[in-house]
């Protein structure tokens, strides 16, 4: 693979050096790790796996007692500088209570993935302060059959850039100008850690969120619980990103996406912008969970403006 996708003012470091794990689940397609990873060193990057496709246990990459050691391997290795999660799934969760956080925040090292990976970005930020990249996996974006080069420059332009100014279309929104810290990632994840140790408190935050195969009243019910839960009255702002593929029936009786979000801007203590590009989609930006972020809104669209986050530079 000769193709890096990267645009001209983009530089990846000399000597980057990626470690790829898998904390969640397993490839369900084994080429694609090899097409990820052919990926990375066209990109300038030595590429250390620690994946190892014949030790998947279950629907997971590895036994949890592996897929932790894994994470804690590769946050000690001195020449590693960036670590991408292989996938998501479902696994981070069975593996929390066993990492050593300050360790992993001491190390540097930039975590990358969202999704499940959501659930490590947070822990991250509850228990020390440190955040991580909400960006691409191996598997479904390095490894695709085709790539996204818009997804790639975004990555590569916040490890590589120490601001980003993010500008979206989109009307409805209604009009604010607010700064905060930066945090959230996959809106079930966010709301399967209240209550817990590794829930970050985060107070005039702006939270962004995505959701997958979550129908709307199912979005409005997390929603719901972070706002019972006095988590968004905290808050400057709400960034909703993509959801999708979910299914209606007659019962919904119309109840689609656009009422439930008519819903929550009338209930919810925090403003709701939509239009984020960020989810399960192929298009996606990279966000740095923990970054100073100012939003600027208007009925035109708005814009988010990144800074304060670490970078390999």
């Amino acid at each position: 693979m000769t193709e890096t996708l990267l645009a001209p003012d983009i530089h990846v470091p000399a000597g980057t050096c990626v470690a790829i794990i898998a904390p969640g689940g397993y490839a369900p397609d084994e080429a694609a790790v090899g097409r990820g990873i052919a990926l990375l060193e066209a990109q300038g990057c030595k590429v250390k796996s620690y994946y190892d496709h014949a030790a998947r246990h279950q629907r997971f990459g590895a036994t949890d007692a592996g897929r932790a050691a894994h994470i804690q391997q590769a946050a000690a290795d001195p020449e590693v500088q960036v670590v991408i999660a292989l996938r998501g799934a479902y696994g981070m969760s069975r593996i929390l209570p066993v990492l050593n956080y300050e360790a992993l925040a001491a190390s540097g090292k930039l975590f990358v993935g969202y999704s499940d990976i959501t659930a490590l970005h947070l822990a991250l930020l509850a228990q020390t302060g440190a955040g991580g990249i909400a960006g691409p996996m191996l598997c479904g974006d390095f490894g695709a059959e085709n790539p996204s080069a818009m997804t790639m420059n975004s990555f590569w332009r916040v490890l590589t850039q120490p601001m980003q100014t993010i500008a979206v279309e989109q009307a409805g929104n209604p009009a604010l100008k607010v700064s905060g810290k930066l945090w959230g990632g996959n809106l079930a994840m966010v709301v399967h850690l209240l209550g817990t140790p590794y829930f970050p408190q985060i107070d005039g935050g702006i939270l962004f969120v995505e959701d997958v195969n979550e129908h709307p009243y199912r979005v409005e019910r997390m929603l719901l619980q972070l706002e019972h839960a006095g988590v968004l009255a905290r808050q400057k702002a709400v960034l909703l990103g993509d959801f999708s593929n979910y299914r209606l029936s007659d019962y919904d009786n119309g109840y689609n996406f656009e009422q439930m979000l008519g819903y929550a801007r009338q209930h919810l203590s925090a403003p709701l912008l939509t239009g984020l590009p960020f989810g399960h989609i192929t298009d996606r930006v990279s966000l740095p969970v923990g970054a100073h972020a100012e939003l600027e809104s208007d009925a035109r669209g708005f814009s988010l403006r990144l800074s304060g986050y670490r970078t390999l530079t």
